[in-house]
């Protein structure tokens, strides 16, 4: 089996937020030709996140485009994110978790987009439930019409929760004929390019707009959770990098 049929949570955990992963200029400069997605194809989309938040990162500037074109397009977030903050009580983790869906409500007016759908998984656990995940992507795709696209977390991404929701929307995908793209998130952390754990012959690129991008920028400035710190002297849970990174590098998904 491949690196990427096994997973590549390792490589992630090796690469710590603390030592900045790879810069998003050394894949900026890396120069590599991939061939343009044809956002044309794409009748209706769902959109699936494993954490309020991964949508707009790894797919916030595509899904404005599709919106701008008069496409459908629908948020689903597995997880309300509560696992996000080491060490929370109970009620700690309740209102984390209201937080999050808040902010993700708040992303989508952002981005033009209508009410996201919760889950309401387990963050840190969609593993554990990724069959029922299944069940409910499949339901949510069945409405749609034929030939609506799927975007999910990649199934490499290497955050465990992420590749979960990447195999549960495959499934979900091949169940109702949708079809699958996945957009990674935590590749450009912990990858390099032409990295041979990363499908590179089944990447696209997405012709973004500057408008396109600065829309994501501003709708992912409302997961104040995730990028401002919560507290003098505490440093936020995403550190300014993991966003300019993404900004950087702009929008890839593999088919």
């Amino acid at each position: 089996m491949t690196a990427v049929q096994l997973g590549n949570s390792a490589r992630f955990a090796a690469r710590s937020l603390a030592d900045g992963g790879t810069p998003g200029h050394t894949w900026v400069n890396a120069g590599m030709q991939l061939p343009e997605l044809n956002l044309g194809e794409c009748p209706e989309i769902v959109i699936v996140g494993a954490h309020p938040d991964d949508e707009t990162l790894g797919f916030g500037a595509t899904a404005v485009l599709l919106t701008e074109a008069g496409v459908r397009v629908q948020i689903v977030s597995a997880s309300d994110g509560g696992a996000a903050q080491p060490n929370q009580s109970l009620l700690q983790r309740f209102k984390l978790e209201r937080i999050r869906r808040e902010e993700l409500y708040r992303a989508a007016g952002v981005m033009g987009l209508s009410a996201p759908l919760c889950l309401g998984l387990p963050d840190g656990q969609i593993a554990a439930h990724e069959e029922r995940l299944t069940d409910l992507l499949t339901e949510v795709l069945a409405t749609k019409p034929v030939g609506t696209w799927c975007a999910s977390t990649w199934r490499g991404d290497g955050h465990p929760d992420h590749e979960a929701v990447g195999r549960a929307a495959a499934r979900a995908a091949e169940r109702s004929g949708a079809v699958l793209i996945e957009y990674p998130v935590w590749m450009w952390h912990w990858a390099l390019p032409g990295d041979a754990a990363v499908p590179w012959d089944r990447a696209f690129s997405i012709p973004l707009t500057g408008s396109a991008v600065e829309r994501k920028n501003l709708a992912a400035q409302t997961f104040r959770s995730q990028f401002v710190p919560q507290a003098p002297g505490v440093a936020p849970l995403l550190p300014p990098f993991v966003l300019s990174r993404l900004l950087a590098v702009g929008e890839v998904v593999f088919r």
